[in-house]
This record gives C-alpha cells, structure tokens and sequence, in this order.
C-alpha cells in the first residue's frame, strides 16, 4: 500500500495523532485538479474526513488551480467524496460512532496505474502530554546517533 510517487505527506497528523489503521482509497476528482495533484500542488495540512449517509467526504483538502485551466477550475477547498468499498466504509462507520476516533488524510500518492490515491488513518488524538513525550524520545534518539557518528569518527 502507498508504492507510488508521493505527492503530499501529512506530517501533522503523526505528530498530532495515534494511528491505529490505514486505508488506501481513490478520491473524486475533476481533471484540473488531477493535474493539478500531479504538479504537487496540494496541501493535506488541515483536511479530515468524515461519514456522511454512508459515504465518506474529505473537507479542506487544498487543491490550487491549474494555472493552464479555464472555467474548469473547481473551488480548492470543495468537499470531495472517498471511494471505499461498502465493507471498509462500514468498519470506518464503526470506529468513528462506536470509539470516537478520527479519519485523518495520512498522504496523497500517484500509484503504478497512474491514478490518484489518498492513504487515510484511523487515528486518536494525542494530549499534550503525548506530544512532549515523543518530542523527548526523538532528541534523544538524535543526540545518541550524533555521539555514535563522532566516536565513529574519531576511531
């Protein structure tokens, strides 16, 4: 899942987020914005997903205009729907009533086929306290591979 040439990464969401489970699915899109997606012109900052009557909606996904389109131009921040298979769509129905967790857009990648996915994640919100915990554990782990570097430097 995810083979392909990566065109945004959400690195928000891991730091804001627990993720529990990942799903690949397509998005409906028009053909400026494809081309748009393909120019690497998306930002996945602030979107997330919801279910709405059984299907599942994307809200403030960022697509900037094709600058070479014309009234084909769609609005960047429209509502675009998921493609998901009925059983995924019911499990994600599940983990959003029953556990409270969020449908959080992980990254946007151009697959081997040439088509447009979007890897989304079942995700939980972390406090505060969670942030500062991995923010320790990442220093640590930098300062450890620095002092690795120099000793095997001076040796």
């Amino acid at each position: 899942m995810g083979d392909g040439k990566v065109v945004a990464n959400n690195k928000k969401a891991r730091h804001d987020y627990f993720i529990e489970e990942t799903y690949e699915a397509g998005i409906a899109l028009m053909g400026t914005e494809v081309k748009s997606i393909r120019m690497g012109r998306i930002n996945l900052k602030d979107s997330y997903a919801k279910v709405e009557n059984g299907e599942i909606f994307i809200y403030k996904m960022h697509i900037s205009f094709y600058e070479k389109g014309n009234i084909f131009n769609v609005d960047p921040l429209r509502t675009r729907k998921i493609l998901l298979h009925k059983k995924e769509i019911s499990k994600l129905i599940g983990y959003t009533t029953q556990k409270g967790l969020a449908l959080i857009p992980l990254k946007v990648y151009i697959n081997s086929r040439g088509l447009v996915k979007i890897q989304l994640g079942v995700a939980q919100g972390k406090k505060n306290y969670d942030k500062r915990a991995d923010m320790a554990k990442k220093e640590a782990n930098l300062r450890i591979h620095k002092e690795m570097r120099q000793r095997q430097k001076s040796y």
